[in-house]
């Protein structure tokens, strides 16, 4: 888990690199992370794929300026509840430790952070859901809620392999009390949901919290390790 200077611990690992040099750096800076903000009570949990070194160098979540999760988010109904307890119109990246007290955490599928999420190797993704779903079934969040296919696919396919194919939205899968959501991932580079839809996921996710559990029947109430 990174530690509170670990954004300028990386930002000083990233000012050392040199083209073509100093790959030992640039590994220093891949096991660097961002912290799981999890703990007990929360409302939703956002899952993304795994931190952006950049994001790391941070010390927050989506901190690219053209990463769409914080203004998407901020136009949502889901989010007003905060903006009005902290007195904002605009969430932005330095908020998201303070959302735990409103209810919202945020944590990673894999947590080694990379540049591009495509960077990440399959194998990687075995051992980091099942540490995964350890974090879901110890917290018990009301909705975990999964930034994209990408993260997803792979950890369903490794836990409940029987399942149907996920598609976006609620999933007929659950860990303990803990309902699964699959939405669109906030990245400029998902061409699939325009900012506006991007809102709308999260304006779904919030009648979902009002609405209590979902009435759908679920298949499955765990995932085998």
């Amino acid at each position: 888990m990174a530690g509170p200077g670990s954004a300028a611990v990386t930002s000083t690992i990233l000012a050392g690199f040199k083209p073509g040099h100093d790959e030992e750096l640039r590994h220093m800076a891949n096991r660097m992370t961002l912290p799981d903000l999890l703990r007990d009570g929360l409302d939703i949990v956002f899952i993304g794929i795994n931190p952006s070194v950049y994001s790391v160098t941070q010390g927050h979540y989506f901190a690219r300026k053209t990463n769409r999760f914080w203004p998407a988010f901020s136009r949502s109904m889901l989010s007003a509840p905060a903006r009005q307890a902290l007195g904002v119109e605009q969430l932005t990246p330095v908020h998201d430790v303070m959302l735990q007290d409103h209810g919202i955490g945020f944590t990673d599928v894999v947590k080694r952070a990379t540049a591009r999420a495509d960077e990440l190797e399959p194998t990687e993704f075995a051992e980091a859901t099942r540490e995964l779903v350890a974090k879901l079934e110890s917290f018990q969040p009301r909705i975990a809620c999964f930034h994209g296919m990408m993260g997803y696919r792979p950890f369903v396919r490794l836990h409940a392999p029987t399942m149907p194919l996920p598609v976006l939205g609620e999933q007929t899968l659950r860990l303990g009390r803990t309902r699964l959501f699959v939405i669109p991932n906030p990245s400029p580079a998902n061409a699939h949901a325009s900012p506006v839809v991007q809102t709308e996921w999260y304006d779904r996710l919030a009648a979902a919290l009002e609405q209590g559990a979902s009435t759908a029947p679920c298949q499955c109430e765990g995932v085998p390790r």
